[in-house]
């Protein structure tokens, strides 16, 4: 089985933009769905929970960061994965 990154990288955005909007949607429900772990952690999720603008701005900005990266990603991708001359000049030698 191969690894392909960019798909990883595809599967990670989804689930970015899917949590930002979730909790655009239902704030107080995504920072309890987050409460598990560390000390701090809970600590962090407990304040959101309480402060529903705040955490809805901060899923707003994971939303738009996620679209971004699928943006660039692809791009880069789609560079990566275009033949350049050198490469055409060689498969007419080979």
């Amino acid at each position: 089985m191969q690894f392909d990154l960019s798909r990883w990288k595809h599967f990670t955005a989804m689930a970015i933009i899917g949590d930002g909007i979730m909790g655009m949607i239902d704030p107080r429900r995504d920072a309890r769905a987050w409460h598990y772990g560390p000390e701090p952690w809970r600590n962090l999720m407990q304040s959101l929970e309480d402060r529903p603008n705040l955490t809805r701005a901060i899923s707003a900005a994971q939303v738009v960061g996620g679209i971004l990266w699928v943006l660039h990603s692809s791009r880069v991708d789609g560079t990566a994965k275009t033949p350049s001359k050198l490469d055409d000049t060689s498969r007419r030698l080979a």
